[in-house]
């Protein structure tokens, strides 16, 4: 296991019922299950909603934000800023190759 993974994963968009343009949008990218595992793993006690604080290099850009874990995938999701995906120029169903390290320990 290492501290730092890197990844290709699809971009995908999810929003807000209540919202039906872009204001109420988030992209995300889906860690892929051993990714998930290794961070779930490594983080030590998960901070609110379970999310775990982590930094991201992705298009040329580099940010910290925090993974979130997806009841549904089982998986954590990573939100994907506006930022980083014009300067990809990319979009939902467009894939991004993302480094991500964990900014805590246990």
């Amino acid at each position: 296991m290492a501290d730092s993974f890197s990844f290709t994963a699809s971009l995908w968009r999810w929003t807000a019922r209540e919202k039906s343009d872009d204001a109420g949008a988030w992209s995300f990218v889906t860690l892929p299950p051993e990714v998930s595992e290794d961070v779930r793993h490594l983080a030590g006690e998960p901070r609110g909603f379970g999310s775990v604080r982590v930094h991201v290099e992705a298009a040329g850009q580099a940010w910290d934000t925090s993974v979130f874990p997806d009841s549904g995938s089982g998986c954590f999701v990573l939100p994907v800023k506006k930022a980083v995906r014009a300067a990809a120029g990319i979009g939902e169903g467009d894939e991004l190759t993302v480094t991500l390290s964990l900014r805590d320990g246990p």
